[in-house]
């Protein structure tokens, strides 16, 4: 069981910069050429026009305001995120995190958490320091409740972010993400649906009473009972973290959540 910080930090730290920082959607008009009248002939039945499957219903859509400046193009906006975000969070807490490409590594994050991984390879949230700590052995081993005090710096910096300012921003700056969720692969789907549902799913993760038991297959660990190895990679993460930490990060989710559900 490898022992990342949740990725929900990211999911609430770098929302906050998300699109903040920078704006990129471009359009192109292209001149619509006179159309080209056909010889008088004898008329010619038309094929039928090619009908797309509808798209989705969107169930939380997200009314958002061109931003008042421009903003640096995406291929541009790394160090002007970085710069921000210096300024935002102390710089100790920034390094909890990997700054390059925050876009695509949050729109990954936010999707995948729901399912049985999130790829490593655009893991928002770096390692927590430390060794992952166990107890007994065998069919008695399990989490050492010491573990969870490594995840309170992260705990605490989500809880002091200011939850009607990240939301403002992620409204404010909704279409880039939106880009980036199509560009991920996500044509006809609706990214603030996505971002809904995955919170919905970090909230369902079950509350265990006690810390729950592990094994060692191979070189991680993994949790000794099926159904629990079976919940999505997000709830695995809050169930690693403790139940009093998971608590305060589930009252932070629903503020957000209520915030990017709001009726605007």
């Amino acid at each position: 069981m490898k022992d990342p910080i949740a990725p929900i930090a990211a999911l609430v730290v770098l929302g906050m910069a998300v699109g903040a920082y920078y704006f990129w959607i471009r359009t192109e008009q292209e001149a619509t050429p006179p159309p080209v009248l056909p010889p008088k002939t004898a008329p010619v039945a038309e094929a039928p026009t090619p009908t797309s499957p509808p798209a989705p219903e969107i169930r939380y859509p997200i009314q958002s305001s061109p931003p008042e400046k421009p903003l640096p193009q995406l291929a541009e906006s790394e160090t002007p995120i970085q710069e921000v975000l210096t300024a935002l969070i102390d710089k100790e807490q920034l390094k909890r995190f990997n700054l390059d490409t925050p876009v695509r590594r949050f729109v990954v994050t936010v999707d995948e958490l729901s399912r049985a991984s999130v790829p490593q390879k655009y893991d928002a949230a770096k390692p927590v320091p430390g060794k992952f700590l166990t107890l007994g052995a065998d069919a008695d081993l399990a989490i050492d409740p010491r573990n969870y005090r490594r995840y309170a710096p992260y705990v605490s910096l989500i809880e002091a972010i200011d939850t009607k300012r990240l939301s403002a921003i992620y409204v404010r700056f909704y279409p880039l993400l939106q880009e980036e969720y199509r560009n991920i692969g996500s044509q006809k789907k609706y990214f603030n649906d996505r971002v809904v549902e995955t919170i919905d799913n970090l909230l369902a993760a079950p509350e265990l009473d006690a810390s729950p038991k592990l094994a060692q297959p191979k070189v991680f660990y993994v949790f000794a009972d099926p159904k629990i190895e079976e919940l999505s990679a997000g709830q695995k993460i809050m169930i690693r973290m403790g139940s009093e930490n998971a608590a305060r990060i589930k009252a932070k989710l629903r503020e957000i959540r209520a915030e990017i559900t709001a009726v605007r």
